[in-house]
């Protein structure tokens, strides 16, 4: 059987806005994470207009690894880790995101991090675009929802190609870029694209015109980056939750499927260079995406992606409701049912390690390109004992049991995996819920809900476990 590669890039993964704070040092302006509150389980995040008094915006203070990064990175290397998966803040490079020049200082913080990196043989693996577009693009031209937005985030990816291309080979251009299919959800568009929504403003079609645009822009950056460094891998980002139809009822089989077209076109476009005829033809019926070019199209074509990243957290179950019919437009929560045969997380998120193998399979017959697995992990709650310990085996069995079935995926079905970075490897600020508490790290950090704690970092007693693992190339997982 075909075990995993030498060069497997066994690391870890977060983002630039849910760890670096500092969210006003050295020139850096404000990101739409600077404008998002606090949540809870079951309570969303909400969007201000602006920075507003008194409001708890924990993303400001993150885990401040920007002050301490050269101790953390020192940990990772302890850990053991080939790869370390982050982003680069827009707003640290172009604070507004339309400025005349780059801001040298935050140019010279990634410098600095990336040498750190590298001194340790950890490989940068790096995202452009993370939920954190400049706060002015988004009051000034609504985010992507303005074809000008385009030229802007290729400026800035081709400052970072340029300014890093001795430093970092591997790239992906826009973190989970699908999320915003889900349309309905303010955060997920806000966080996406920048759109803002107004009144009763339409916001499927808004919401086609604006990934259009970040699919051209995407296309236009790899094609860019293959010119300043042939040797550079850019990937696309998704987030990939299958469905799976309740049971073998023909209606709920054909609306799984229908919702994994509308899911997933959006790495259609990345590897293929044009749209998938479903969507396409759906798109002409309803008078979607108007501002579509043949200029577009070429672009589109020609900055086909060289892998596919996408995160694995769990899967979705859904059953068509009486009376609606699969030809309507049924968003996933309203025919989501429980899988009887999956536990949940304590955030209530199916545990579905096959379904990543699944995932695996799927997109490997889609694709036929190389796969990454750039972020998968479980979000729980630690208890810190007397003693200092932090015993997390319900950890260690959530990663152990997708870590089994990613190998099944490489050794018995032939998948070509690049690598595995688990999300959130040192605590930091849950995107969804903007909590500490919901914990996905080997390495704690003391900090609280509130804002309160030390930020110490200490290992948990899944930090060994993994550091085996990577260390025996996932040949020991007990």
């Amino acid at each position: 059987m075909t075990k995993l590669p030498e060069n497997f890039l066994w690391g870890g993964a977060v983002a630039a806005h849910q760890l670096e704070g500092a969210w006003q040092a050295d020139g850096k302006g404000v990101s739409m994470a600077d404008v998002m509150t606090a949540g809870a389980n079951k309570v969303p995040r909400k969007i201000t207009d602006g920075v507003v008094p008194g409001e708890n915006y924990p993303n400001h203070e993150g885990i401040d690894f920007y002050h301490h990064y050269r101790e953390d990175v020192k940990m990772f290397a302890e850990l053991g880790l080939k790869a370390f998966r982050t982003s680069i803040a827009w707003t640290r490079i172009f604070p507004n995101g339309d400025d005349a020049e780059p801001n040298e200082a935050g140019l010279k913080f990634y410098d600095d991090l990336f040498d750190e990196c590298l001194k340790y043989g950890i490989e940068p693996v790096i995202t452009l675009a993370h939920f954190e577009m400049p706060y002015h693009l988004v009051k000034k031209y609504n985010g992507f929802s303005d074809r000008h937005v385009i030229d802007l985030y290729v400026r800035f990816a081709e400052t970072c190609f340029k300014r890093y291309k001795d430093k970092v080979k591997y790239w992906m251009t826009f973190n989970e870029i699908n999320n915003q299919s889900m349309y309905n959800n303010d955060f997920l568009m806000a966080t996406n694209s920048g759109l803002v929504f107004k009144g009763d403003e339409n916001r499927e079609a808004a919401m086609y015109q604006a990934a259009h645009y970040e699919l051209v822009a995407s296309a236009k950056a790899v094609k860019l980056g293959h010119e300043i460094n042939p040797d550079f891998q850019i990937g696309c980002m998704i987030n990939f939750t299958p469905f799976y139809p309740l049971n073998a009822a023909p209606n709920n089989i054909m609306l799984a499927e229908r919702l994994m077209q509308r899911r997933y076109w959006f790495s259609d476009v990345h590897v293929n260079g044009v749209y998938p005829e479903n969507v396409e033809t759906y798109l002409q019926q309803k008078g979607y995406r108007p501002d579509i070019t043949e200029a577009d199209r070429e672009i589109l074509k020609a900055g086909t992606v060289d892998y596919v990243g996408f995160s694995y957290y769990n899967s979705n179950t859904v059953a068509l409701p009486e009376g609606r019919s699969i030809d309507e437009n049924l968003a996933p929560e309203d025919v989501t049912v429980e899988n009887p045969y999956l536990a949940t997380s304590d955030w209530d998120w199916p545990i579905d390690p096959v379904g990543l193998r699944y995932s695996l399979n799927w997109l490997n017959d889609r694709y036929h390109l190389p796969m990454f697995i750039v972020e998968n992990g479980l979000g729980a709650y630690d208890t810190v004992e007397s003693d200092g310990a932090i015993h997390d085996p319900y950890r260690v069995d959530y990663l152990r049991a997708h870590i089994q079935e990613m190998e099944k995926a490489v050794e018995l079905d032939g998948v070509n995996l690049m690598g595995y970075t688990p999300w959130g490897f040192i605590d930091l600020v849950s995107a969804g819920t903007g909590q500490m508490s919901k914990r996905y790290g080997f390495i704690y950090v003391d900090k609280d809900d509130d804002g309160n704690g030390t930020l110490q970092r200490s290992k948990k007693d899944s930090f060994g476990w993994y550091q085996k693992v990577i260390r025996t190339n996932g040949e020991d997982l007990d």
